[in-house]
Order: structure tokens, then sequence, then C-alpha cells
């Protein structure tokens, strides 16, 4: 397999480390500003005798390099800044997006595609509809990573281990985000026989602005190390054919009254990427939560 990571930024580097090191594929780093992922493709190919893995790790600035990559990685955009949203980013990031999908179209036309690029569910939208591909093979990394942020905020709070605790977030990826308290449980109990209501909104708000903490602690950055783990989940699920069911951002048509945009939703992933979308039994709240945050994307895809 080989696996091409748009971006040596820090999203885009850390997971191509992440993949070599986890054995998954040999990685091609891609990177318009010159000399940025040659550098760290060969820092990273230095470690493999340390670390002992066998793969390939390659740097380039020419897009033709990503030729029969069976997944390409979306990470290249601009990153958020103190004070800003990820709405802000939306027209920049999208000239991106474009840009790269049609090199992605001519290049390999029957990869999968991975966006990480924020704001996200707008971003697969465009990397969708400008590659032309089927929704299956255009996959937005955001649920998985929410989830993970809850799960951690949640354990902290309670003691219990990471691993105990189980939850879906969905909808937009951003400050309308949906954890589904309904789905949520912590050591084999509902979360509200465990945390207080008032626990629980704290949770679920710091769990919303995470990603903004990061940035306000970082000052020059954002996340890298979870939004790359988040990507390799998905990866480790198509490689194996698992068809685990992650909280990914996908194409609906109808799915949970929604259609026409890209959203967080539980779907099922393996080797042809996003296999079935899972449409869980929420309370009516959750459904109201949904397409609020769905009537939001919608309104940032409607702006380009």
């Amino acid at each position: 397999m080989k696996i091409s990571v748009i971006g040596a930024g820090n999203v885009g580097a850390t997971l191509a480390m992440r993949i070599a090191e986890s054995d998954i594929a040999d990685v091609l780093l891609v990177d318009i500003v010159d000399g940025l992922a040659k550098g760290k493709a060969i820092d990273m190919s230095d470690a493999a005798a340390i670390v002992k893995h066998e793969r390939k790790i390659l740097g380039t600035t020419n897009f033709d390099d990503i030729a029969g990559s069976d997944i390409v990685v979306m990470t290249a955009g601009l990153a958020r800044k103190p004070g800003m949203t990820r709405d802000d980013l939306i027209k920049k990031n999208a000239d991106i997006i474009r840009s790269v999908a049609e090199k992605i179209k001519v290049n390999c036309p029957d990869a999968l595609v991975i966006v990480v690029t924020n704001p996200l569910d707008v971003m697969v939208y465009e990397m969708l509809k400008t590659t032309g591909f089927d929704k299956s093979r255009v996959i937005g990394m955001a649920g998985t990573l929410d989830g993970a942020r809850f799960i951690n905020i949640l354990s902290e709070k309670t003691g219990v281990p990471r691993s105990k605790i189980k939850t879906y977030v969905l909808a937009c990826h951003g400050d309308s985000m949906v954890p589904l308290l309904s789905k949520t449980t912590i050591a084999d109990k509902k979360i509200t026989d465990v945390l207080s209501e008032q626990e629980i909104n704290e949770c679920v708000d710091k769990t919303k602005f995470r990603g903004g903490e990061v940035v306000q602690y970082l000052k020059t950055g954002s996340a890298y190390y979870s939004p790359s783990a988040g990507v390799l989940d998905i990866l480790v699920s198509i490689k194996n054919n698992d068809k685990r069911t992650l909280a990914v951002s996908a194409f609906l048509t109808g799915e949970y009254g929604i259609s026409g945009i890209c959203f967080g939703v539980p779907a099922v992933i393996g080797s042809n990427g996003i296999e079935k979308i899972v449409e869980l039994t929420i309370t009516e709240q959750e459904k109201t939560d949904l397409l609020k945050s769905a009537e939001k994307t919608k309104e940032m895809i409607d702006s380009l």
C-alpha cells in the first residue's frame, strides 16, 4: 500500500511517522515548501533502524509523485491562529483543497481520500465535488478526534480509564458538534448515572472548544498529535478491512433527515472506504441539535 500525505506541517509529518512506524504503508510526504517534506522524510527514515520498521518515507514538492497512491490524506491548509475560528479559514483553504483535488483526480483517480483540513466538513465537500469521486471514497476525519477528546475529558473528570468509556460525537466538526449522551457510557453505566447535568455540560463544552484551547496555548499552531491519531484509526480500519463503525464526515443523502452536505455521522469503514452510514436511534433533542449543526454547515458551504 502507498499512502500520500499532502502537507508536511505538524499534522502531516506526525501522521507520516505514525503510518510508517505502525507498518501500515510506505509514505510519500508532499509539500510546496522547497525541502520541507524531503528534510522531514529523511529525518524520519533515519529513525527507522532504531524503531525497527522497513517502510519507505519519501518527501517531494512534485504532485506527480502521488501517482499510484491507494490513499491520499489531505492535511495542507492554513492553521488557526488565536482568536480565529474554523469558519474564518473557509475561503482560503477551499482554494487549496480545489487545487490539490485536481491533482489527485489526475494522478491517482482510484484512490481513497481522507481530509483533515479545516473547516473540516466544508473541505470534505469541496474535495468530493472537485474530484467527482464516489461519496464512499472521500472521508473527513472529525468524529474520531472529537470522540477521543470527549473520552479523555470524561476520564479526567471521573477517574475511569479511557478504555472503559464509549461515546459518539457527531455533526459539524466545530462548536456545534453533538456528543451523543444517549450513547455515552462510563464503565458500562449511563453517563447520567455517573455525572450531574452540570458536570456533563461542562465536559461537553470543554470538548467543543478543546481545539481552540490547544490553539490558545500553542499560540502559533493547532493540535496535531490527536488529529494524526484520528486519521491513523481510519487508515487501520481501511487497511485491515475491519469494517468498524467510526464517526467520520461523509456525504449524506437523507440519513438523519439531512441531504447534500458532508457531515459527521457513524459509518462502517472498510477497504472500500465508507461502506455504510449507520443511523443510530437518538433522542429528539439530539436530532434537533444535529439539524441545527447541519444548517450551519450548509450555510458555510453556500458561502462558497
